[in-house]
């Protein structure tokens, strides 16, 4: 089964981590590309895959839904062979593994665990989408992402959403809206609810930190879409022909099936926070890339729980989730691609003043003080299109990279950055993992929905962006 394939395989990379840890690699020789000599040209590869995700499925639906794969492959190759021919074998093996072993496979294997879990538990019940319902759904949703996770949330609650529309004929915005808030800017309060965040928490800012401050800009983004959406369903709900639905008098009863699976949550969400709070200062070293106890350890406990999850759920449950692996591997092989394709843009930008994109480090600051609103915006314009755990940790590290400082007299600066990672997230299918699992999950079931640039263009520019100049205005200026 293909869950066993992916578990096995990774579990093979992490033996292999510990092997070859003892071979004897000199730690302190650290092989690293310098970003300050890499022109922006190192980042057509990650134009490209972009661009393949936006255009091909118009262009070429066909043949992009059987090999998007393959896609991904060309591009991350595209980048993989020029560079290691310009950087050399020690700098390019060393970029790859450091990408693939610290951030790609902690972080498809999260998703994984995420997926499996929420994909053994089931709503049931007769759910009728109307406007209310669907907005408690959304807000239950919202809610909950900061505590399990986006990725967890979406996971748990786009099925039951997408069966209780079924009968609808206008639905892709209840989609849309949902990408919003529950894949996003739900997953403000805590670290447990964006990956931006854990990594701040790694750095210092305290767990509750970002509860107390993230509530208020989360609390005015939560309330105006939830508004907003109740207005656009209700619009749409009053325009179709109720009259002509099947009802039935056999009513099921709203219930939990496969509540063994909150079980491995919390699992999962004392396995994240037991690898940020526990530090025994052990690590396993692989060409210069340390792998410490913690981060392993986290990583084969989400694999078992995914395996256990697997294991102890009904497959006829699955089945009436209309559970398929499609999603986990559509995200896995795309973002392969996006992971690798990435490596330069994030060298240019580590790189500071002195990188090819030293006019996005210098917007930030004037006269050696920091510009909230321009961290706000660079940082959220970035996440929308690179991964936002590294591009939130650039913008960290340039406004001091002290915790203390930051939640002390740069608080609002902190603010910025930590409301730019995760509200702008939303702006496109690839900002945060779970937008793309929710768009594949709804297109599984025949929902049409619209592509790269169209949900840009009908949704997130001129729904999100009037609701970030706000923002700016009423808490960075």
């Amino acid at each position: 089964m293909k869950i066993f394939r992916i578990s096995i395989i990774s579990i093979i990379i992490f033996a292999a981590n510990i092997v070859l840890a003892s071979g004897g690699h000199d730690v302190h020789f650290v092989p690293h590309v310098d970003g300050t000599t890499l022109s922006i040209l190192w980042t057509i590869p990650f134009a490209g895959i972009l661009l393949s995700i936006a255009v091909m499925p118009l262009v070429a639906p066909h043949f992009w839904h059987n090999n998007f794969g393959k896609v991904s492959f060309f591009w991350a190759l595209t980048f993989i062979i020029p560079f290691l021919i310009v950087e050399g074998y020690s700098i390019t093996l060393y970029e790859f593994l450091h990408i693939i072993l610290l951030d790609y496979i902690p972080f498809i294997i999260l998703l994984l665990v995420l997926f499996t879990i929420s994909g053994g538990i089931r709503l049931k019940g007769t759910l009728v989408g109307t406007p209310i319902l669907n907005s408690i759904i959304i807000l239950i949703g919202t809610i909950l992402a900061s505590w399990m996770g986006t990725t967890g949330a979406a996971m748990l609650l786009i099925r039951p959403l997408i069966r209780a529309n079924q009968h609808r004929e206008h639905k892709v915005h209840v989609i849309v809206f949902f990408i919003f808030l529950v894949a996003n800017i739900g997953g403000s309060l805590t670290p447990l609810g964006d990956p931006p965040l854990f990594l701040g928490f790694l750095k210092g800012v305290d767990f509750f930190w970002t509860t107390s401050a993230m509530f208020m800009p989360m609390l005015f983004m939560v309330v105006t879409l939830l508004l907003i959406f109740f207005f656009i369903d209700s619009r749409y709900y009053n325009m179709e022909d109720h009259s002509q639905k099947q009802v039935t008098n056999e009513k099921e009863k709203l219930g939990i099936e496969g509540s063994i699976n909150f079980l491995f949550l919390l699992g999962v969400i004392t396995s994240v926070l037991m690898s940020g709070i526990w530090n025994p200062h052990v690590s396993f070293t692989i060409y210069s890339v340390k792998l410490t106890l913690p981060n392993l350890l986290r990583d084969v406990l989400l694999l078992t729980l995914t395996v256990l999850s697997w294991r102890f759920t009904s497959r006829i449950l699955r089945q009436e989730n209309q559970f398929t692996w499609f999603p986990i591997q559509e995200v896995a092989k795309l973002f392969a691609g996006i992971f690798i394709t990435i490596i330069p843009a994030i060298a240019i930008l580590r790189a500071g003043t002195d990188g090819a994109l030293s006019v996005i480090i210098n917007s930030v600051s004037s006269n050696g003080e920091p510009v909230n609103y321009m961290y706000f915006w660079t940082t959220g314009i970035l996440s929308s299109f690179l991964d936002n755990a590294p591009t939130y940790l650039v913008f960290f590290n340039t406004a001091g990279g002290n915790a203390q400082e930051l939640m002390g007299p740069f608080h609002n600066t902190l603010l910025a950055i930590s409301a730019g990672a995760v509200f702008m997230g939303a702006n496109t299918y690839i900002g945060n993992a779970p937008n793309f699992m929710v768009k594949s999950i709804a297109e599984e079931q025949n929902i049409s929905m619209p592509s790269f640039f169209g949900y840009m263009l009908k949704y997130s520019i001129p729904i999100l962006i009037p609701l970030y100049i706000l923002v700016t205005y009423i808490f960075f200026l």
